[in-house]
């Protein structure tokens, strides 16, 4: 027979499993989802059905230079409007069974079962929210997180984001070129990468891109890149020094990283500011007590995630495709 506390301490042994704080759980293999799911990237909505923030599209045409007595002109000119994203909920289960408890007790326990599968479930959560952090938000019937394919597209002209049409509104499209070779590999890489980071920036000094993120093949030719030509030094043990070991290259002093979901030949720059990882406060990969089916001598325990990736301001990020 079941132990009638287990549901409890299965519920509590997840919470050590993924501690307090989600991004102390978070593997360094998911660059991205690394770097979206703590400080200022990292948005708790409460509650709400879906996520709105408000923005400012237009210039204010009134404004011009005028005489003495001249009138000035009254016209209401319309400059605020607001996004709206869906909310999108991941899910997953571990089955404890009482033969695999029977089985992991005493001198028979090679390791503790329960404990081993919580990390593998909070360890396959992580892998889809990364995955689908980098998806165009038509998976399994639209149900997938809306992410870098659709928010920092490769056809920035078209398709509808957070509710705004971009078709319609240019003010609303992410900055995109292609990064195709034109004789040797990667010879263009550099200079698209100069070119897209200075248009995602609003100027010299303010919201410029704060980190970039590609796949293992670009982060690699853009190393060969570096080291061909010139060596970056450091002060900082973190930070590269370009073709010597260390955790991450710079670009223009932000970090970049390679991340195996990454869309294959696509170069992103992103920043904290315009892009957040959102989530419904208390629904981050939030654990249920255990329960036990009336017909079965089996545990289930069930965790879940409500979130979403959202952008305020596309025009700040951009993609580099095609990458040859």
């Amino acid at each position: 027979m079941a132990n009638p506390n287990v549901g409890q301490t299965i519920a509590s042994t997840w919470k050590a499993v993924v501690g307090t704080s989600p991004e102390d759980n978070i593997h360094d293999d998911y660059w991205l989802f690394n770097r979206l799911s703590k400080g200022k990237a990292f948005l708790s909505v409460n509650g709400g059905r879906t996520i709105n923030g408000p923005i400012e599209y237009a210039v204010n045409t009134t404004v011009k230079s005028y005489s003495d007595t001249e009138t000035l002109d009254t016209t209401r000119v319309d400059v605020f409007d607001e996004y709206s994203y869906n909310w999108k909920e991941y899910g997953g289960t571990v089955v404890m069974s009482e033969l695999e408890r029977a089985k992991n007790q005493g001198d028979g326990q090679k390791f503790a079962l329960l404990p081993a599968k919580l990390n593998s479930l909070n360890a396959s959560m992580r892998k889809a929210l990364n995955e689908g952090l980098y998806s165009d938000g038509t998976g399994n019937s639209s149900k997938d997180i809306g992410g870098l394919e659709h928010i920092v597209a490769s056809s920035p002209s078209s398709g509808t984001v957070g509710g705004i049409n971009r078709a319609t509104f240019s003010f609303w499209r992410n900055q995109q070129t292609s990064g195709a070779q034109s004789s040797s590999a990667f010879d263009n890489l550099r200079s698209t990468m100069r070119s897209v980071y200075n248009d995602c920036a609003s100027g010299v000094n303010t919201k410029q891109p704060e980190y970039f993120v590609t796949d293992q093949t670009v982060y690699q030719g853009y190393e060969s890149l570096l080291t061909a030509n010139e060596q970056v030094t450091s002060k900082t043990p973190e930070q590269a020094d370009a073709g010597f070991k260390n955790s991450y290259l710079t670009f223009k002093g932000i970090p970049g990283g390679y991340d195996a979901d990454c869309t294959s030949g696509v170069l992103y720059f992103l920043n904290t500011s315009n892009l957040k990882l959102a989530y419904q406060k208390g629904y981050w990969m939030k654990g249920f007590p255990s329960v036990d089916p009336a017909n079965q001598t089996v545990e289930v325990f069930k965790v879940m995630t409500i979130a979403n990736l959202i952008s305020n301001n596309p025009r700040r990020l951009g993609a580099i495709t095609g990458i040859t």
